[in-house]
């Protein structure tokens, strides 16, 4: 019996052992070696002391967990293009606001800036075309010269803008506020802009090297050199050096655009309510089955910006219902339970995602997503001691390539059985299947053949010129990612990295 006892209180010891302890892993002495940390006489292997993760600057913290993606409700004749499934999606940063007008010409601003004595093109190629205001039956002229430079216009979303203008615009993004970051942390000098004056005759690469700061240049680069041109000193054991991503001190990720996945849940907001139950099944991001909100405080009011019916913009004078002809601010209307506003009608807005219209039958249960295209840092060269270069595009970033085999955005789509027997003639055409570009054999009875590529984008959410049934989150249209219109806009989000959970803090 004594022996019995010995063996279950070991039993009960080792598994308290195991279990570990929380104080133990601190960031001072190694857990694992003994050997101090941040210490100046020994290896000076430095920890960061004091992190605390931060919500972005304009984001939301959108705490993930599982729901049903894909076909609320029962419409007939809808496209079969996203079956019900559940799926888990990861906990992630949202934008609470559509990027608006005056968010883009901040972005056209730095542009026009920096490259604005050296290279028009860069400048104009930023510009929002304001051409999309123009219909052949209808007089929206004013559009074309007002709603993106009037400053009335400021906090209406920004459209006329391209899935690739707006992945752009999340790396001009990231680097603006990683550079702020650094600043206001002392590690590099904040650029004199008032030396881009015409009159300083600045050569191109100077620019590119004393006023573009790159997240992922200044991370690459091996002949950083804390005492010149912009940097400062990071004295933390009283050695000047550059700033790692463990400093915690840069952003954790990268601003982008949200997986559809991501929007999708992060329209919905299924919040779990006392009893650990949410909500499925909602039509809408809000509560009910209608576009008038049923809570007592907003009795009757419509939640969203779209068209009611033939003809019926903004409803009667003087008893407007939705109050704009057009886009809206995007501060309109009642946030959903994420707290994010506008996520159905006003704008439209791109995600992340390659179209496919079989997506629900191949993705992952986990962050689904197709559209990856694994990308590597192009190297330009090596010196004699080793250190590498790498190529820069126009706007002095670092060129990302992609390998072979690393394009995944057809992957089990079908290419490679998607030409049927036909009586009709067929004809030659050349399309990009994977990193390749090939030539194979079209139907023109298969209408989908010429029209969904790897670089056709999805895009949700319904806008001021769509009925109803658009505003549910479920329904996908899409768009060649080079291609812009009236209707659509886009809000960033960005991963987290080491915190799954916000609201059990």
């Amino acid at each position: 019996m004594k022996n019995v006892v010995k063996i279950a209180l070991f039993s009960v010891a080792l598994v308290a052992a195991s279990c570990g302890n929380k104080s133990d892993l601190n960031s001072k002495v190694s857990n694992t070696t003994g050997w101090k940390y941040n210490d100046k006489k020994s290896t000076r292997f430095e920890v960061q002391t004091s992190f605390s993760t931060t919500t972005p600057p304009g984001m939301v913290p959108i705490e993930g967990g599982t729901f049903t993606i894909g076909e609320k409700g029962e419409f007939v004749t809808a496209p079969r293009n996203n079956m019900g499934r559940n799926i888990t999606v990861n906990s992630f940063y949202m934008d609470k606001y559509e990027v608006t007008n005056l968010n883009w010409r901040e972005y056209e601003h730095w542009m026009n800036l920096v490259f604005g004595n050296v290279s028009r093109s860069l400048v104009r190629k930023v510009r929002p075309d304001v051409t999309v205001w123009r219909e052949e039956l209808a007089y929206n002229e004013p559009y074309l010269d007002n709603y993106y430079e009037h400053p009335a216009f400021d906090l209406y979303p920004v459209v006329g803008v391209t899935w690739e203008q707006a992945m752009d615009y999340c790396t001009w993004r990231t680097d603006r506020v990683n550079e702020a970051a650094l600043v206001k942390a002392g590690i590099i000098m904040a650029p004199d802009f008032t030396q881009l004056d015409p009159a300083y005759e600045l050569e191109y690469d100077t620019i590119v090297h004393n006023f573009v700061f790159n997240t992922q240049k200044y991370l690459l680069d091996d002949t950083y050199q804390p005492e010149e041109g912009r940097h400062g000193k990071v004295d933390i054991n009283d050695q000047p050096r550059k700033v790692k991503m463990s400093d915690g001190i840069l952003l954790c990720s990268n601003y982008r655009l949200p997986t559809e996945a991501e929007w999708e849940f992060a329209a919905y907001a299924p919040i779990a309510g006392e009893e650990g139950l949410t909500i499925e099944g909602k039509i809408y991001p809000w509560s009910g089955y209608g576009g008038r909100s049923i809570n007592k405080k907003q009795l009757g009011q419509l939640q969203a910006n779209f068209v009611r019916g033939k003809g019926d913009m903004m409803g009667v004078s003087k008893k407007l219902n939705d109050h704009h002809v057009i886009t809206g601010p995007v501060n309109s209307y009642v946030p959903n339970d994420f707290g994010l506003y506008c996520m159905a009608g006003n704008v439209n807005e791109w995600v992340l995602d390659v179209y496919r219209e079989t997506s629900f039958q191949d993705m992952a249960e986990y962050n689904s997503f197709r559209g990856n295209m694994y990308l590597t840092p192009k190297v330009a060269g090596e010196d004699d001691e080793g250190k590498l270069f790498y190529e820069l595009d126009s706007v002095g970033r670092v060129v990302m390539e992609v390998k072979s085999g690393d394009d995944v955005r057809g992957y089990l789509d079908g290419d490679s059985t998607s030409v049927i027997d036909t009586d009709f003639q067929i004809y030659l055409d050349s399309i990009t299947m994977g990193a390749l570009d090939v030539n194979r054999m079209i139907d023109p009875t298969d209408v989908l053949a010429p029209k969904i590529t790897n670089t056709t984008r999805v895009y949700k959410g319904g806008s001021w010129k769509d009925r109803i049934y658009w505003l549910n989150p479920s329904t996908r249209r899409y768009m060649e990612q080079d291609k812009c219109s009236s209707t659509i806009g886009f809000r960033c989000a960005m991963s987290t990295v080491g915190s799954e959970t916000f609201y059990d803090k």
